[in-house]
């Protein structure tokens, strides 16, 4: 739905609409007007349930069906993980491991391959995402840009935008014009999603980046106003986030809670920001996926998300402990979402920070403990009712409390940060966490002496004056379990103790009949029960125990299928006997019988480029200016916006050229080859980035090639030239920087002026299955050589590690064969190695799909994970690798392998993901 001026007046400064449309808005309505929303249970877990919810907010949380929620959302670029059935597995493992909501990205230029095309299948579609994400109980935070930031090409504005008219995130009518039929499309999607009408999880809508104009660009905040404007005139009816708050587009509404849409991996920060009041918390790179194709921003081209709390081959790490502790907390622990700041308070160290926080329902009060330094400190914390001292580790941070409600029962105080609380049939279940090393401390008010059962030997307890204390050292044989029955309450209450490594296989997990919690394997996606039986279903990673706290009737337990023998424990769970064994090996076959092909034919004076686009503009809109005796070579402006461009000049005459002098722009690490009459003249790369210039993300240079003597002469001469442009700008800081020019800017000639006609060729046309942002402009992935079914019989067979000095490109295909056990998940990386002093590059292709590029000399990566669905872990596979040497050094490929980077028992279903097999070089 394009806006016009007028409604898009009315839309902006319309009150009354914003509260038709942002659902409860905040407070809740009573007989008597607005009442405070009281601490409580959370909603129940999101499903597409068909019913209608009301989402709103007040100062301290949102309010979704009248109860609090504190948010806790993890990061996952979709567009990053190219194979759809995988969506569930990530999605699966950001709940199990304690989110609640999925912040997505929608990349503009991922699914518009021209102006007025937009493409949501595949490995685009949108719809069967956010389907599955309400099918795994989270809520979304959409995010549909149009500029999403500098991760992603051109901040996510697509290619071809840059050569149209406009300033992008402006009130531009040409730029809106475009962004209004983006919007339109993706809003499509989001309305039959959304939270309130039923129809799906999506509960938050962020425009832009998040990041607020400032007020010295009022083109920027007219920008902002039209986003607002444009998703409420879509009918997106829940709270937006605009300029990084919450809006419900009421004047005078409720105040916004606070949020975080930076929230960091580790402890300190996220506690930090939950004693400034923000709870509503978003972790951007959570999963980072993989850099494939030519979507990723200018940050760099090799693999990336390596360094993730859930890695490149999703698998979990240890940075998702504080993430999964801190998420099970504010889910089980209704208290932090309303709290208020309390009387200060000083640690008797002074190098630790305390912030004190209590919530007005339940006087529970909080305590963040903070420790800056680089030592590990112990100290009173006077005027908290912690009676004992305290441990904070170099650089952490603790969430204590005192007079918090565990089920039944009250604790007095601890020194270890609780990681739940919830009831499990009938007993109450709380956990505690901490460094491994450390010692816990629990104190329960207890007027009368429970009876105390240890089932590990590890904790020790006593009871004196009214007062129940339990120690129990973490790390030290695992959990620790202590079970409390009788004196206060006839509800048990089960006390477990947990190291960071020990919390990671902890899994709550809510079921219609009750909530439960298991211990043990690696991973639980769901639980289920039917009659007295739990089926369990999850992921085995190494040997394995499993104990299930469960709800009331439960007597039997399956795992995966298979029943499993149990007995009642000591802390009142059901105890698997015996183990889980761990998962199998997997093979992975050697690569070999490879073939070999030159790839540059373009650089032969004779090749045939009558096809090619006659580079012959005057004007461009690009911000690069255009040089006074021109043409345009920008390759945008003819079209070519993802991956190598070609460029060859005609000349008539070269007697008296004793040079010639390239100008080019590109991304980081960008590239340049020539040659003249296809002879190599030389190439030229960008620098390295370092510190002062990683974040530059524009490169400029000029490469001047001397002209051998012998090709100085009269008659027809060719200057071939090949630019690898790299990433387009997504600079949030500088207006239009996607538009800086990619490719050949300019050339002149030492030793006089000369005519040249210049043509150009970039990429075909992009194929359905993979996508605009897949291919480049290489004779190879013009001609198919890429794909599974391009026939390389009369290749020339090769082995490996090769060597050879020359400049230009060589393809090197093999094909290989997996076998992996369905139950299996299983990762497999290819590793690329050689000599660091070789200068090359390869363009790393499976099964037609790109999968990144391995810059040799540069340290940008050496392992490629291969997404399962691109990889046939059941069946062939063809392995394509481009490589660009620039003749200065013998070049590759060295040694290249398969490599398992995990595996795991479980898993989901793996689909393939939809591919071409047929070669196809026009990709219609």
């Amino acid at each position: 739905m394009e806006l016009s001026r007028r409604t898009f007046t009315a839309l902006a400064g319309t009150a009354a609409l914003g509260l038709a449309l942002a659902g409860s808005g905040g407070a809740a309505p009573g007989a008597d007007g607005p009442r405070v929303v009281p601490t409580g249970p959370p909603p129940p877990v999101p499903r597409a349930d068909g019913r209608r919810h009301r989402v709103g907010f007040d100062r301290y949380s949102l309010l979704v069906d009248g109860r609090r929620l504190v948010l806790w959302s993890a990061g996952l670029p979709f567009h990053r993980l190219p194979g759809p059935s995988l969506w569930r597995d990530v999605l699966q493992k950001l709940r199990a491991h304690g989110h609640n909501a999925v912040s997505v990205p929608v990349p503009w230029n991922h699914h518009s391959p021209a102006p007025g095309t937009y493409d949501f299948t595949g490995v685009r579609d949108l719809n069967r995402f956010l389907d599955t994400a309400a099918e795994e109980g989270l809520y979304v935070v959409l995010r549909p840009g149009p500029y999403l930031g500098p991760d992603v090409d051109a901040g996510g504005l697509p290619g071809w935008l840059t050569a149209v008219a406009g300033t992008a995130r402006t009130d531009d009518p040409e730029y809106l014009r475009h962004a209004d039929e983006w919007l339109s499309a993706v809003n499509a999607i989001a309305v039959r999603h959304l939270y309130t009408a039923g129809g799906g999880t999506v509960l938050l809508y962020r425009i832009g980046d998040g990041s607020a104009a400032p007020a010295t660009d009022p083109a920027g905040r007219a920008h902002l106003a039209r986003l607002y404007a444009k998703a409420r005139a879509d009918r997106i009816d829940v709270p937006v986030i605009r300029a990084g708050v919450l809006s419900d587009g009421r004047k005078g509404g409720p105040r916004a809670p606070g949020l975080r849409l930076g929230a960091g991996h580790d402890r300190t920060g996220h506690l930090s920001d939950l004693a400034r009041g923000i709870t509503a918390h978003d972790v951007p790179t959570v999963f980072g996926g993989t850099a494939w194709g030519w979507l990723p921003g200018t940050g760099g081209p090799g693999p990336q998300g390596s360094s993730a709390p859930l890695d490149e081959a999703r698998r979990p790490t240890p940075e998702l402990a504080p993430l999964q502790q801190f998420g099970h907390l504010v889910r089980t622990v209704p208290d932090l979402a309303r709290l208020d700041r309390a009387d200060r308070v000083r640690a008797a160290d002074r190098r630790l920070t305390v912030e004190h926080l209590a919530n007005p329902d339940t006087g529970t009060q909080v305590y963040v403990v903070r420790n800056d330094s680089g030592e590990r400190v112990r100290s009173m914390l006077p005027g908290t009712g912690v009676e004992v001292p305290v441990t904070v580790a170099p650089h952490d941070a603790k969430l204590l409390f005192t007079g918090l409600a565990l089920g039944r029962r009250k604790l007095a105080y601890t020194t270890a940060q609780p990681l739940l609380s919830m009831t499990a049939g009938r007993q109450d279940v709380a956990v505690f966490v901490g460094r491994a090393g450390e010692t816990a401390q629990v104190v329960l008010d207890c007027e009368t002496q429970p009876e105390v059962f240890r089932a590990d030997v590890e904790p020790a307890w006593t009871y004196d004056r009214g007062r129940l204390n339990v120690v129990a050292p973490l790390g030290e044989g695992g959990l620790g379990r202590v079970f409390v029955d009788k004196g206060d309450s006839d509800v048990p209450l089960v006390l477990l103790f947990a190291d960071d490594a020990t919390a990671l296989r902890l899994w709550p997990y809510e079921t219609p009949s009750g909530s439960l919690l298991v211990y043990g394997p690696a991973m639980l996606r769901s639980a289920t029960l039917r009659g007295s039986t739990v089926h369990l279903v999850g992921d085995v990673v190494g040997e394995t125990g499993v104990e299930v706290w469960g709800p009331r009737g439960i007597t039997d337990v399956t795992w995966n299928g298979h029943p499993v023998r149990t007995y009642v424990g000591r802390a009142g769970s059901l105890v698997m006997e015996g183990m889980v064994p761990d998962a199998p090996d997997v093979p992975l076959p050697e690569l070999g019988d490879w073939r070999r092909r030159s790839g540059n034919p373009e650089s032969r004076p004779d090749f045939d480029d009558s096809a090619w686009t006659v580079a012959d503009r005057t004007a461009s809109r690009s911000t690069t200016p255009v040089p006074g005796d021109g043409p345009v070579l920008f390759a945008d402006d003819y079209g070519f916006h993802y991956g190598d461009v070609w460029y060859r000049g005609r000349l008539t005459d070269t007697r008296g050229i004793t040079s010639v002098s390239l100008s080019y722009s590109t991304g980081p690490h960008g590239l340049l080859m020539a040659w003249l009459d296809g002879r190599p003249l030389g190439a030229h790369r960008m620098p390295a980035p370092d510190g002062d210039t990683a974040d530059r993300g524009t490169w400029t240079a000029t490469a001047t090639f001397t002209v051998p003597e012998e090709l100085r002469e009269r008659g027809r001469h060719v200057l071939s030239v090949l630019v690898r442009p790299m990433q387009h700008d997504g600079d949030e800081r500088t207006r239009d920087a996607y538009k800086a020019a990619r490719g050949l800017t300019a050339a002149a000639f030492g030793g006089g002026a000369r005519d040249v006609e210049w043509r150009i060729q970039g990429a075909a046309a992009p194929d359905r299955a993979r996508g605009p942002l897949n291919n480049g402009g290489l004779h190879g992935e013009r001609e198919g050589w890429h794909l599974p079914g391009h026939d390389d019989r009369d290749w020339r067979p090769v082995d490996l590690p090769h060597g050879e000095r020359r400049q230009g490109v060589a393809w090197y295909r093999t094909g290989f064969r997996l076998d992996v056990d369905p139950q299996l998940d299983a990762s497999v990386g290819l590793v690329l190695e050689d000599d660091p002093e070789r200068a090359y590059r390869v363009q790393v292709f499976l099964n037609g799909w790109n999968m990144g590029q391995y810059l040799n000399d540069a340290g940008t990566g050496r392992t490629f994970v291969l997404p399962n669905g691109i990889l046939r872990t059941r069946g062939a596979n063809t392995l394509a690798l481009a490589v660009l040497s620039d003749g200065t050094t013998p070049a590759g490929p060295g040694t290249v392998r398969l490599t398992l980077l995990g595996a795991a028992a479980g898993g989901v279903p793996v689909e393939p993901v939809e591919t071409r097999d047929a070669v196809d070089p026009a990709g219609s």
